[in-house]
């Protein structure tokens, strides 16, 4: 059966501040992320890029540019990281011949318009520190889903890209991470982040279980999250960084 590594035509890769693709860049290209972790921005009315996502290992970006050929969204990475490139048309031809390759495709593309639709809901309905709460429990969640701890890992966005992404103030989130700091939730030790009462975070985010947890705003839990069609494995690339947001690689060419 073909997998989406065996149609990888080259990889890039980028230091932290690094373009992958700017606004309005014509649409040709998928990106699978191999190691290292990536941002996606949109241009703000007032000219200011707002983070609208963060992408880690696993994770293909690029499907904003599928209706109008050409990227809606900027992506940038939050520091060392490599991309596989996957021509798109190429990808279509094949999954036409092959179900399984097709109903990832979908299964991926549609858990892009909940995550978008799950992320606006967060961004109306929220106080600040519900939206920071929320916000590190799906960054635990997505690093238990690639076999990694849940409870301790590094947080590669500044903090104004965090408020940026939240749509809050920097003081404001300054102020809420220190809060939880205050009572004994998490951890900080420089962008090094542990959770020490995961009830305790779930109450500020006011989700029940961890059923309720924000599965759907970044990676579902039982979801398509295991069902990604690029094959990873958390094995580091001689020469790669040990050190990062998170570094599961490709199986194969990618």
């Amino acid at each position: 059966m073909c997998r989406v590594d065996d149609l990888v035509v080259g990889r890039r890769r980028l230091r932290r501040g690094d373009t992958l693709l700017r606004a309005g860049d014509r649409f040709e290209f998928l990106h699978a992320v191999r190691f290292g972790s990536l941002k996606s921005t949109l241009l703000s009315a007032d000219g200011y890029d707002q983070v609208t996502g963060v992408h880690l290992p696993g994770e293909i970006v690029g499907f904003d540019g599928i209706a109008a050929e050409q990227h809606t969204c900027g992506m940038a990475a939050l520091e060392y990281a490599e991309v596989c490139v996957i021509p798109y048309r190429r990808l279509e031809e094949v999954a036409v011949g092959v179900p399984a390759l097709q109903n990832n495709l979908r299964r991926i593309m549609s858990r892009e318009i909940v995550r978008e639709h799950s992320a606006m809901r967060l961004l109306a309905s929220k106080r600040a520190d519900e939206r920071l709460a929320m916000f590190l429990l799906d960054f635990s969640q997505r690093f238990e889903l690639r076999g990694y701890s849940r409870s301790a890992f590094l947080l590669r966005m500044t903090r104004a890209e965090i408020a940026s992404f939240l749509g809050l103030s920097l003081e404001t989130v300054s102020r809420s991470f220190s809060c939880l700091v205050r009572d004994g939730l998490i951890e900080l030790d420089k962008k090094r982040l542990t959770v020490l009462d995961f009830d305790g975070l779930r109450r500020v985010a006011r989700v029940q279980s961890p059923d309720d947890e924000p599965d759907s705003w970044q990676e579902g839990r039982h979801g398509v999250g295991h069902r990604n069609p690029v094959r990873v494995a958390a094995v580091p690339l001689p020469g790669a960084p040990r050190e990062g947001l998170a570094t599961p690689l490709y199986h194969d060419r990618c």
